[in-house]
């Protein structure tokens, strides 16, 4: 998609930006490419700054009720200190490097539900303007989408994703917010469990991998919920080691007790849960889904979710904070 905006901000006749990314999906941790195009407006200028923010649309959660907030999650600088003759075409070309955290907003083509965008700002003598937004889709990393499959063939369905607004403690998690996916279990255990939120914090000597499972209550005990926190490598390993890995994982996860959890923090493979985990608001409301039940690993089983048509909508009348709340 390509976005173009007089900047008011620089006043009537001032210069306009067109803004194009590569139209591949990026992936996390990896380049973002694109041009930013100037073209000069009825007077010479000097063009101070050109920024790209990385916004993301989260869930907060207050009080009495839930509100969605834009945040950025990224500023990158990619050009200025040049001169902008009047009527005068000038093109930017950029790469940049997405933040390893950089949620999923994708699997095979097919929309999860968390909204991000690019938005390019201008800085001319003195004046700043944000022009308006260019959706970006963001596939997962090889080892999320194996991890993502091996739930699906272990029986496991999709049910929604979501970005929540604060910290997960105990982890190295560097962004304002985090993605949530939410799947179910298969019939064999959903007398245990009601749904497993899987978030996924990549970073560049490995991913960690934060499982919640919201535990069935039993006839002599409460439900409640267990979080532990899993580390695997970025290394190619055959789909069914893979599935293996995250089976032992879903059977720790499943089979653990709160109470003979090992203590906050975390052991590695291993976590006690309590209320202040996730800081800031805890789980949202859902962005959008995909129908409940469809394996995540298998595309004919997806089912695409509402996405919307203009970006722009998704963000209106938000400010953007520079990183946004932080616990």
């Amino acid at each position: 998609m390509v976005f173009k905006k007089l900047l008011g901000a620089l006043g009537v006749g001032g210069p306009s930006v067109d803004t194009v990314l590569q139209p591949a999906p990026a992936v996390p941790g990896g380049p973002l490419s694109g041009e930013v195009r100037l073209r000069g407006g009825g007077a010479d200028v000097t063009v101070e700054r050109i920024s790209l923010l990385l916004v993301a649309r989260v869930e907060v959660e207050g009080h009495d009720e839930e509100r969605d907030s834009t945040v950025v999650l990224e500023r990158f600088t990619v050009g200025g200190g040049f001169r902008l003759a009047q009527d005068a075409e000038h093109a930017v070309p950029f790469t940049v490097t997405l933040p390893w955290e950089t949620p999923v907003t994708q699997l095979h083509g097919q929309p999860l539900g968390p909204v991000l965008g690019i938005r390019t700002e201008l800085e001319v003598a003195g004046a700043r303007d944000k022009g308006d937004l260019d959706a970006l889709a963001v596939g997962p990393l090889p080892a999320q989408e194996a991890v993502l499959e091996a739930f699906g063939q272990l029986g496991y369905g999709f049910r929604s994703a979501d970005l929540e607004l604060g910290h997960i403690r105990g982890t190295g998690q560097r962004l304002p917010c985090y993605q949530e996916i939410e799947i179910v279990p298969p019939a064999g255990e959903a007398h245990a469990v009601n749904e497993i939120e899987v978030t996924f914090l990549a970073a560049p000597d490995g991913l960690e991998v934060v499982i919640e499972a919201d535990k069935r209550a039993g006839l002599f005990s409460e439900g409640h919920d267990t979080v532990h926190r899993f580390t695997t490598s970025h290394h190619a390993v055959p789909q069914a080691d893979r599935n293996a890995e995250v089976d032992a994982w879903l059977q720790q996860v499943i089979g653990a007790h709160a109470t003979h959890a090992a203590p906050y923090p975390y052991a590695q493979g291993s976590g006690h849960h309590d209320d202040h985990l996730r800081s800031g608001p805890g789980t949202g409301a859902v962005v959008a889904g995909v129908a409940a039940g469809a394996a995540v690993g298998v595309v004919g089983a997806m089912v695409a979710a509402e996405v919307i048509d203009e970006i722009g909508d998704a963000f209106e009348g938000d400010d953007d904070g520079e990183g946004g709340e932080e616990e």
